[in-house]
């Protein structure tokens, strides 16, 4: 019998990038999901929804967002070793789905580890001060799984996880404006309210809400969508992403302290405003941008982008402002959430398919 021929690197590549897509698909459905079953919103009995409630955060932030994460940096690395973690983070989120908690929460915690070694490497390659917050970003998500993973300090673990989301983003935005100029101590002001934020994450919620709000109004003081919110397409709507995003985050800085002194009322607030206003406002304004470096795919931008990103301002403004009065509109608040992200990967298909009727299948070939 002849010997079995070893898959090319590139077949092997092609395998894979469906396998992570449907990981992440399977994560985001499933958290979306378990998020409307918290809300209230009657939903079917079935099995992997009520484990999909049970897992809600740690699908968001780790099967879903985590892995995104991870793909994206294991692209800019260019090894294939660097996407061993977000292939363990992808199948935590279905063990997750399927009711295998303590196995996810353990794959998760490899995976984190997986990342802290890339992001090593990344600072290693290119030592700046936006690669050694992505690696303290890496190091919140690694020190929430392992806590979560030892089933103790819960509130810690979501100030952990989302730690390492607002970091993450916090690097990007000072790698896109490093090239601004700043008075003295701007970016050292910085630093110190990342430090509180950490310090938060670690010992204390009322900072870490402190930190939050004093990272808003950095943000909306010196990030550059001051300026180019003012410019025009695609660098205006990520502007607009960019800034609401920046007005949410300040909210959940209040309401996380809130929460902390008692007003156990402001606890959604603090945590959708976070996940929902901030992270998913950075995610929609960076992805026309990010999306075709990692998947390879061409988006023609438009005006129908801004449609799920007004539903999910308004839909939060339904579910925040309406859910303190009454269950029922936070329960269709949620349901409108779930729409506008809904909206939001239908507007990226349009936009793909859009970019190749504009531009031909001989466009598509010159993607790297």
């Amino acid at each position: 019998m002849r010997p079995r021929r070893a898959l090319h690197p590139a077949a092997s590549a092609r395998l894979a990038r469906p396998l992570l897509l449907a990981l992440v698909a399977l994560s985001l459905l499933g958290g979306v999901a378990g998020g409307l079953l918290r809300a209230g919103l009657p939903l079917s009995d079935a099995l992997w929804l009520s484990h999909a409630g049970l897992e809600h955060a740690a699908l968001m932030s780790g099967g879903f967002l985590g892995t995104v994460i991870a793909i994206e940096r294991a692209v800019a690395l260019r090894h294939r070793a660097a996407f061993i973690g977000p292939f363990m983070s992808g199948l935590a989120g279905l063990c997750w789905l399927l009711g295998y908690g303590a196995a996810a929460a353990g794959l998760a915690a490899l995976a984190a580890l997986a990342f802290v070694a890339v992001n090593l490497v990344v600072v290693r390659r290119q030592p700046a001060a936006h690669t050694a917050l992505l690696l303290l970003g890496a190091l919140a998500w690694l020190a929430g799984n392992a806590l979560f993973a030892a089933g103790i300090a819960a509130d810690a673990v979501l100030r952990c996880w989302f730690a390492f989301l607002v970091l993450t983003i916090a690097a990007e935005r000072l790698e896109m404006t490093r090239l601004m100029r700043r008075r003295p101590g701007v970016e050292a002001s910085l630093y110190l309210v990342l430090a509180a934020l950490l310090l938060g994450a670690a010992l204390s919620a009322l900072l870490y809400g402190a930190a939050l709000a004093m990272l808003a109004l950095w943000l909306l003081l010196f990030d550059m969508a001051r300026r180019t919110v003012f410019a025009q397409g695609l660098s205006r709507y990520m502007a607009v992403c960019l800034l609401g995003g920046y007005g949410w985050l300040a909210l959940a800085g209040l309401a996380w302290a809130a929460t902390a002194l008692g007003f156990h009322a402001a606890r959604d607030t603090a945590l959708h405003a976070l996940g929902l206003g901030f992270v998913v406002s950075m995610m929609m304004g960076h992805a026309p941008v990010i999306l075709p470096a990692v998947a390879r795919i061409k988006l023609q931008f438009g005006p129908a982008f801004y449609l799920p990103l007004a539903l999910l301002h308004l839909s939060l403004l339904l579910r925040l402002g309406g859910g303190f009065v009454n269950d029922s509109l936070r329960a269709w608040g949620a349901g409108l959430n779930a729409g506008a992200l809904a909206l939001f990967a239908l507007t990226l298909i349009g936009a793909a398919f859009a970019w190749r009727r504009r531009h031909g299948a001989t466009g598509a070939r010159k993607l790297p």
